[in-house]
């Protein structure tokens, strides 16, 4: 019994990201399937319910200041994972807005990782470093990280997937995050028992 229900809910996903390809967030309405059209609306629940999240598959690399990180030791915390690139202007424009709400939710043990998808380390360095990014990324030059996550995310940043305390994916962002719509799920997130 368990096989069908996870095809349900990676159904439920897949048919919440075939919106999001729009530009748009792929989200949940709070049913277990994606909201009508597969849109979020201004104010919608960006999280889908924990019975229709899927496990995350591998993410892990060498940051940019060349230390090894693997997501699969941040289990019971909340993960922010940021797909960007120094080249990539609205990752620049949504840098400030992760910034903050890494900031905020640090006291309530959220933990965000970058992930430098088709860069050069010396432009990441100094995107991290004008940007002042409190958190780090991976430096994923050949795209290898992002291509685990090719059913889930565009192949291009910026996108943003965020893994519950269980590794599960939670809430999905194609495009560039404001920073309330990222700030409540991630809250809410926080909120729920590992």
């Amino acid at each position: 019994m368990q096989r069908p229900s996870r095809s349900l809910a990676l159904c439920a996903v897949l048919v919440a990201l075939a919106g999001a390809c729009t530009g748009k967030h792929a989200v949940s309405d709070g049913s277990g399937g994606p909201q009508r059209g597969g849109l979020a609306q201004p104010g919608a629940n960006h999280l889908l319910r924990a019975a229709d999240r899927i496990p995350a598959p591998a993410i892990h690399g060498e940051t940019l200041d060349g230390q090894p990180l693997d997501v699969a030791s941040l289990k019971g915390k909340v993960v922010v994972v940021n797909f960007w690139a120094s080249w990539c202007a609205p990752c620049r424009a949504e840098s400030p807005r992760l910034v903050k709400v890494a900031n905020d939710t640090a006291p309530l043990g959220v933990t965000f990782l970058g992930i430098d998808f088709k860069d050069e380390r010396s432009a990441a360095r100094r995107f991290v470093e004008v940007h002042d990014v409190p958190y780090p990324s991976l430096f994923d030059q050949p795209g290898v990280v992002l291509t685990r996550l090719r059913k889930l995310v565009p192949q291009y940043p910026p996108s943003t997937v965020i893994l519950d305390k269980r590794g599960r994916i939670a809430a999905l962002f194609v495009g560039g995050v404001t920073e309330a719509g990222l700030a409540a799920p991630v809250r809410e997130l926080a909120g729920e028992p590992a």
